[in-house]
């Protein structure tokens, strides 16, 4: 348990006790979420299956990027970035939070209409509501920023790095997602993209 906690404080080399506490309480509270989504939000059976393997690929590319990031912040101290300091890891963690409550705002807006895989439902409607507004997939934008807040939190190059896998995977999931939801709503949901922009408002 004392190399643990010795591992832990290694990780977090810009953060204070109180920050440290901080970042594994809301990493905590993103990973127990994502496994309640996993049980709770799976595709029904009555809804057809669109998702060409992208869950799968989400999941594999988000642990293995995040992984990589914490064991580089862990054993690899000399690819720590040397500027920024303490505002980094304190930047990172405001991203973990706002990603939390963005991933978690859209899931509510979209209630039982959530799911895990992508798929295609008869009595689906399409949400313009909320963060739909603005943007077309915000809890992959709530995702994509607790993920980038995360690897600034390690503070390691290489945690930046391996940002490239889980942000390839989405955008996969994203083609695949606007691809099953043009079969499901054609020209309402073209409309509705050219209102929108994919993950930042005005911008992308």
């Amino acid at each position: 348990m004392h190399e643990l906690g010795v591992l832990v404080a290694a990780g977090l080399p810009r953060a204070s006790s109180i920050g440290t506490v901080a970042f594994w309480a809301i990493f905590g509270i993103w990973v127990g979420g994502e496994v309640w989504l996993q049980q709770r939000r799976r595709l029904p059976t009555t809804a057809s299956n669109r998702d060409m393997g992208s869950m799968r690929l989400l999941i594999a590319s988000v642990w293995l990027g995040v992984g990589a990031g914490l064991a580089s912040s862990f054993r690899l101290p000399g690819l720590a970035i040397g500027a920024g300091g303490e505002p980094l890891f304190t930047a990172g963690l405001a991203l973990m939070a706002t990603g939390l409550f963005l991933r978690w705002w859209a899931v509510a807006v979209l209630g039982s209409a959530f799911t895990v895989a992508v798929g295609v439902q008869d009595q689906q409607d399409l949400v313009a509501a909320g963060p739909y507004h603005w943007v077309r997939h915000p809890s992959y934008s709530g995702s994509l920023l607790t993920i980038l807040g995360i690897a600034l939190c390690c503070a390691n190059w290489l945690a930046l790095a391996a940002l490239v896998l889980p942000f390839a995977a989405y955008a996969y999931r994203i083609h695949v997602e606007e691809e099953a939801l043009l079969i499901r709503f054609g020209d309402a949901y073209r409309a509705h993209r050219r209102r929108t922009t994919r993950l930042v408002p005005w911008l992308l």
